[in-house]
This record gives structure tokens, sequence and C-alpha cells, in this order.
């Protein structure tokens, strides 16, 4: 790590260098003058992360001196669970934090806790699954196709609509757990639900459950308590981010039976969250912190090898804690449904590969139309309204600044970047139900949807 005294000694250094030049009659070179007004306002950083493998980025910046390249002392440290999270970085005790793409979203528009919070930088692409009980597999199980004497993946949820019937007919009411309300794992839930006839529930005004007309009870449940949870009948399933799905199959007590990938393809998980204020008086260290963290999302998806050292590293008690081969199982391109049928999975967690790391406009607005799909966003709203939500608070601009800066110091090549984007991905398939996404026409897309609000209707 950089300490105080060497950082402060470099900037010493580099201010003696500049008097002597001006008093030698000299200008610095463009490039010291670039690098000396390109520091960082603050080098000393604390930042958070969940227990989840997604936090990988974070973990590398750190483990690798990525961040200290930059002239940043960083410290990384755990948090409770995402609302905690959020509420450090809001009031000032974190500088940033691994957040769910929702969580910016959510803030700036006051679902919940309402702040101006921003991202530069997107972590990585999917990373989730959902997991149910035995006691519900072992009635789920019979309904589903086979071949070759295995079950026929992607599981949809037409099959487990039969199961949760069956539950209601006999009184039985069917829960399902996620982290938060504003989190991938919920849209991607709702959106794998509904794909197969059951309805997820609505949020409204008065009450903000979610369970409003829910043929499943979704809950809030923190990550790493997703298993215990389900194990006790808490709930009856759960839709969570890494090692938690696959320590389910390696405790014995459920079974994952699709992953986010399958619903959505490469779907957005996490984003590096700041607040816009902070991000206004420290410029130049957010963009050395995206710097610092494109280096790490590089280096991940470079080879096999990085992968195997990274959950070595993730392994530890102080980032995931999770045996290194309940992490292995989902980070080096396989994952486990039932037991010993695992099956390979090179799309599961991606870190760099298909820009995963540049923050798209589309991919905010697709949460967008999911947050009012369910009624977070009570009331319609113009297609320029998601745009303008979007760019406020997804910021390619800071990223593409961090960006450039790699390709100039021969970190990065241009042909890494979508430098030429607009933000816009363009039509987008892969989803399990087979609705194409467009980005540029929210209000059309929402209107696809058999279950969901539609651009009239209000919460």
């Amino acid at each position: 790590m950089n300490s105080p005294l060497r950082n402060d000694r470099r900037r010493l250094v580099g201010a003696a260098l500049a008097g002597a030049a001006a008093a030698a009659g000299l200008g610095l070179p463009r490039s010291a003058q670039a690098q000396k007004k390109a520091y960082p306002e603050k080098e000393s950083l604390k930042f958070g992360f969940i227990k989840l493998t997604d936090c990988a980025p974070l973990v590398i910046a750190y483990e690798k001196r990525f961040f200290e390249d930059e002239g940043l002392s960083v410290t990384i440290e755990a948090q409770a669970n995402w609302k905690v999270l959020l509420d450090r970085v809001i009031d000032g005790q974190l500088d940033g934090a691994h957040m769910l793409a929702g969580q910016p979203l959510g803030a700036s528009i006051g679902f919940g806790t309402k702040a101006d919070v921003i991202t530069a930088f997107s972590m990585d692409l999917n990373g989730n699954a959902v997991t149910v009980s035995n006691e519900v597999w072992n009635d789920l199980k019979p309904l589903l196709p086979t071949a070759d004497g295995k079950v026929q993946h992607p599981i949809k949820a037409e099959y487990l609509k039969k199961v949760v019937d069956k539950w209601k007919a006999a009184g039985k009411p069917f829960k399902m757990g996620m982290v938060f309300p504003v989190s991938t794992h919920n849209y991607e839930l709702r959106y794998w639900l509904a794909a197969g006839g059951l309805h997820p529930g609505f949020y409204t005004p008065s009450d903000v459950t979610g369970t409003v007309k829910g043929d499943v009870l979704i809950s809030v449940t923190p990550p790493p308590q997703m298993p215990a949870t389900m194990e006790a009948g808490t709930i009856n399933g759960y839709c969570v981010g890494e090692p938690w799905n696959q320590q389910a199959v390696f405790k014995g007590i459920g079974v994952p039976v699709i992953t986010d990938h399958q619903i959505q393809a490469h779907n957005p998980e996490k984003v590096f969250g700041v607040t816009q204020g902070w991000a206004d008086k420290h410029p130049n260290t957010h963009v050395a912190v995206v710097k610092a963290l494109i280096r790490a999302g590089m280096w991940l998806d470079a080879s096999m090898a990085n992968r195997i050292e990274a959950v070595k590293i993730l392994s530890k008690p102080n980032y995931v804690g999770a045996d290194a081969a309940v992490i292995a199982n989902s980070m080096t391109g396989t994952f486990e449904f039932e037991k010993g049928d695992k099956r390979p999975a090179p799309d599961f967690n991606v870190f760099f590969r298909n820009h995963a790391t540049y923050p798209f406009y589309s991919d905010a607005i697709w949460y967008l139309t999911q947050m009012r799909r369910w009624g977070q966003i009570a009331e319609s709203k113009p297609d320029s309204w998601y745009f303008e939500t979007a760019k406020k608070v997804y910021r390619p601009d800071i990223y593409l600044q961090a960006a450039k800066a790699l390709i100039a110091e021969g970190k990065a090549k241009e042909g890494d970047f979508p430098m030429k984007s607009d933000g816009f991905k363009g039509q987008q398939g892969g989803f399990i139900d087979g609705i194409v996404y467009d980005g540029r026409k929210p209000n059309e897309y929402l209107g696809k949807f058999k279950i969901g609000l539609k651009s009239a209707d209000k919460a």
C-alpha cells in the first residue's frame, strides 16, 4: 500500500521539480504538467463491498496494487447489507462502494433513500441464480422435461407455477428471497416468474412490501444468510449472487434451477457507486479509481490462471469468506445445478469481455422499466424521463476519461472499449420470454408484457 508519507514525499518532489524548472526559465514537459494537474484530490479512501464474488474487481484492484499505481491509499471493508452500504456512502463514511446496479437509480428517483448517487463503472455481467429448497425441487423435478437422463435447461417458471398452484390449493404460501428491493436479483426473479405466468406482486405507495396481488411472496434477505434462511424454512427459494447458490448445492439443502444469464443474457449486475457531491469534489480521484477498476476487470478476464488466483483471494475471511471450492464452481466457467450436474457456463461471470465495465444508458433504462413494471415508479413517465434519469446517474463520460488515460499509458488498447458508443446497445435479445428490448423505446417495451404495469396504469 502507498503510505501517506510516501504520497506526501512524491508530491513534494514534484513541486520541487516544478519550482526548479520555473527558476531555470523552463516549462515542465506537457506530460509532467498533465500528471500534476490530474493528481488525486483525495488519496486515502475507504470503499465498501458485500460478500459476493462480484466484488472481485474491487478486491483485485486492491490486491494487485492497481489503486497504488494511481497514487491512492485504499481500504476496503465488508458491509452488513445493501442498505447499510448505501447509507454509509451517502453520509460519507465510505467514499464509494460495490453496489447493486439499481441502487444509484433507486436513490436518484427517491425509491427508499433519496440521494444523488452516480456510477461511472459497471463491475460485471451476470453472476446470479435462482435456487429452490429440496422440498420444492422434489415437487418440481418430476414435471421437468429430460434428455439423456438429465433435466433440460433452462428451466422455465411455467413448471414452478404448477408447484405454486398445488401449494396454494393446500393453503401453503410460496415464499422467496432476494437481497434488496432495487436489486438486480429482485428484477431477475420477477422477470423469470412473470415469464412463466406467476405474478410476483406489485409495490404501491401504500404498500412497499412488493407483494400486492402476488402469487409468490418475495422478501429481503442479506446474501450470506440466504442458505440458512432457506434451510430454516423461512423461504422456499431465493435469487442471489455467488457463492450462495453453489453453497446450497455443497450443503445439500437446495438446487439452483436457472442462472440469470439464462433469464437475461449479459445482464449488468453490479456497479461502483459514489455520491454526485463526492464526484464533483474529487474528479481526478474518481478517474483514478475507475482506471484501477478497469485494470482489475481486464486482469480477471485475461486468463483462467488469473481466475483461479482470484478464487483463492476471494475465499479469504475478510473478503467473501466461503470455501475456495464453492467459489470456483462458478468463477471458473462452470455452474452446478443438481449435485454432480455441473455444466459449462463461460458467461456466468464476466468482468471485462463484452464491454462489461462500460456504464450503458440502455442498461440503466432497463432497470428503470422494471421499477415501473412492478410499481416502484407509481405513475407513467415519458420516454424522455427515462433518458434524462439514465444520463444523470450513469456516467460514461467519466469512464471514457479513465479508458483514454489507460490507452495513453499503454495499459489498454482502444479496441478494448466502445469509444464511439452513444450509450445504447441497440436491440437486445437473449431474454427467457423471447421479448426484445430496445432502450430507446422504454414505454413501447413495457407494453409487451402480459404481467406488469403498462404506461397508463397507476400502482
